[in-house]
């Protein structure tokens, strides 16, 4: 079978997004577990924890698309995006899931678009440097 090199280039990019995702996820996992030792073990208000959400999200997608967009060297733009994307809906999935509920709100939305610029900012930043 003969594979063409475009082809080979296309799905090594797919699975550079899909890494960049699973790092911003990892990413995520980590600060949040760190949070919610900090909200267990001190006087911090829980009324922020929205802010903290979003704070760590758009840094681990920032991260995330910085990551794989810096090896592919091109297309910072779309493929920071995808990434952004990717999480997100890998996560509203998941949590939807778990709340067994599909919800679209407000911080629904919000997040949507944290999660896109994140992306498309990384993704610029990782190609440029």
């Amino acid at each position: 079978m003969l594979i063409n090199k475009k082809d080979s280039v296309k799905e090594k990019n797919i699975v550079k997004i899909i890494k960049g995702s699973l790092i911003a996820i990892g990413i995520t996992i980590i600060c949040l577990l760190i949070f919610s030792l900090i909200l267990a073990y001190t006087n911090v208000n829980e009324n922020i924890s929205i802010y903290v959400i979003f704070i760590v999200m758009g840094i681990s997608i920032l991260i995330g698309s910085f990551i794989s967009s810096k090896k592919m060297k091109k297309n910072g733009l779309i493929n920071g995006g995808l990434v952004g994307i990717i999480y997100f809906l890998t996560v509203y999935i998941l949590s939807s899931v778990f709340a067994t509920t599909f919800e679209l709100n407000f911080y629904t939305i919000i997040m949507f678009i944290v999660a896109t610029i994140s992306g498309v900012l990384g993704g610029i930043i990782g190609v440029n440097t």
